[in-house]
């Protein structure tokens, strides 16, 4: 078992969420409805069937503006969005699990430390910000679907934090595309999580100075949503360990 070293990451930029002032933000839920992105958001792209494509009107129509601002030739992908709270709790679980077959001599004080720098959890005030409707999680792709590099040499949760050290010449260039069209259309960055951007939620009120946020948790029926709890149960059932370094 090879556990994944950490690589240097400038943590001059950014701003650092923690949970605790994440639970001091005020929550002023304003009752915006979730949106369909294949409405609202038309020129994304939907790279994972069990992508749930909803997100609040507003961040619908942002992520949209950023969409059609890109280069020509590329194109911005969503591997998540809205987040039912059931799924939220399930892969806190699955971390967790990970976490201690990785971990097996940590206590669960510093366990939940790690799992947490990974997952939000769902026993806090502040609800975690994909189940809110305010966060999305992107990728570039090129118009055939193929993924844009960000990480060379490493993999996605290698280079994990946005302004990670080290990234090849083309992987810079590339994050630093997404990064600035994300930013520029108005979404705040999860500066651990370079594919990671919110707006309205808990999450961006930390990360922009602000004190109240206006999107809370929102939920869905079941049957908006079946067929892709379906895919995700599938897909989480070969899900590899996110500590291990693959092989």
């Amino acid at each position: 078992m090879t556990v994944r070293k950490p690589v240097k990451w400038d943590r001059t930029k950014g701003s650092p969420e923690p949970i605790r002032l994440l639970n001091l933000i005020d929550e002023i839920e304003n009752g915006e409805p979730l949106a369909d992105l294949a409405v609202v958001s038309p020129s994304v792209r939907i790279l994972r069937p069990a992508v749930i494509p909803f997100l609040r009107r507003h961040v619908a129509e942002m992520l949209e503006r950023a969409a059609q601002s890109l280069p020509e030739g590329i194109l911005l992908g969503v591997i998540d969005a809205w987040r039912p709270f059931d799924r939220q709790q399930r892969i806190y679980d699955f971390v967790w699990n990970c976490g201690k077959e990785v971990f097996p001599d940590r206590t669960d004080t510093a366990l939940r430390r790690t799992v947490c720098r990974w997952v939000a959890p769902t026993d806090q005030k502040a609800p975690p910000g994909h189940c809110t409707g305010a966060a999305v999680d992107v990728w570039l792709v090129t118009p055939s679907g193929e993924s844009i590099d960000v990480v060379s040499p490493y993999d996605r949760f290698g280079a994990a934090p946005t302004y990670t050290l080290g990234l090849s010449e083309a992987a810079h260039r590339n994050r630093t595309i997404l990064v600035e069209t994300m930013l520029g259309a108005g979404f705040s960055n999860c500066r651990d999580e370079w594919w990671h951007y919110s707006w309205g939620d808990a999450g961006w009120a930390v990360r922009t100075g602000e004190t109240e946020c206006c999107y809370g948790r929102v939920d869905l029926p079941l049957e908006a949503y079946a067929e892709q709890e379906k895919q995700w149960i599938a897909a989480m059932a070969t899900r590899e360990n996110p500590f291990l370094e693959k092989n």
